[in-house]
């Protein structure tokens, strides 16, 4: 597995193309919304996954919360945020983020978290609190979930669905060929499992899942993964270019040209999906309340 690892890291990276840039960081919102998130001590994965987008979002006013922490108890790959032994789960932490949405003006609200292995159920509790805490706070606010896979526990599934989530997500990621490298820890038929219990259970609520290109996955492999989640009743799908947030990360091994990303974007309309954001750009909740 080590060396499996070790030889895709070394892949020389392609040169970033010029098409591929996102806005600064800057401007009078940013600086308020990181005074903000900083004052109530909370995380967002804008941050912590060093999302290209965080500049233009935050000038928005929009964010996606992380709850849970911010240290993952599992290693993948692609991802910026820290790895580790997890922090304590703060009870608390659901007023502060319905806080913040409040002082953002949130009509729409995006929550992520970590994995959290170390727990029973996952952390979906949280979630669950989190939903209701702004729902309570704002009346009227639509709630995104980003939830892990819970380790396939449909207990934790029916927690979190009790809460009434207005979108469902988890992303599946890569192809099923690349997880052992990509998602360390995953199986893509559990995720797949995860988005089919959702949408049975509750099947008012939609559903959306992801994709990364460019981490050395064919076409007929992405085609094939978009067949798998629309057979699995997927309503929404994102599709984006990876990038390395830092040189310990899996290596670029390919720039998808927006061109590509259009002509799939397509193909997923004519599968079926009600809704298909497709860029080098987007990320799992990037004009997450449009697509909703």
């Amino acid at each position: 597995m080590e060396s499996v690892l070790v030889t895709i890291y070394q892949q020389p990276q392609p040169p970033r193309p010029e098409w591929l840039r996102a806005p600064a960081p800057v401007g009078a919102n940013y600086r308020e919304l990181k005074t903000l998130i900083e004052r109530l001590r909370l995380h967002t994965v804008c941050e912590s996954a060093a999302c290209p987008n965080v500049g233009e979002c935050w000038n928005h006013r929009t964010a996606t919360f992380m709850i849970l922490g911010n240290v993952c108890t599992r290693r993948c790959g692609f991802c910026a945020v820290r790895k580790g032994a997890p922090l304590a789960v703060d009870a608390d932490e659901p007023r502060r983020v319905a806080e913040a949405a409040a002082a953002m003006g949130l009509k729409y609200a995006v929550v992520t978290s970590v994995n959290r292995d170390d727990r029973k159920d996952g952390g979906a509790e949280l979630f669950a609190l989190t939903i209701r805490a702004i729902r309570e706070r704002i009346p009227g606010c639509r709630v995104e979930v980003l939830i892990p896979d819970f380790q396939g526990s449909h207990a934790a599934m029916d927690i979190v669905l009790e809460a009434e989530p207005d979108v469902l997500n988890h992303n599946t990621e890569t192809v099923p060929r690349l997880y052992r490298q990509v998602r360390l820890g995953a199986r893509f038929e559990r995720s797949l499992d995860i988005l089919a219990y959702s949408k049975s259970a509750r099947p008012e609520i939609p559903t959306k899942s992801g994709l990364m290109l460019g981490l050395g996955e064919n076409a007929d492999e992405v085609l094939g993964v978009m067949r798998d989640l629309r057979a699995h009743a997927v309503d929404i799908l994102t599709l984006g270019q990876y990038l390395r947030p830092s040189p310990k990360h899996l290596p670029v091994i390919r720039y998808v040209p927006p061109e590509e990303f259009a002509a799939l974007r397509r193909k997923g309309l004519n599968m079926g999906f009600a809704h298909v954001e497709a860029g080098p750009l987007v990320r799992s909740s990037y004009h997450a309340a449009d697509a909703a």
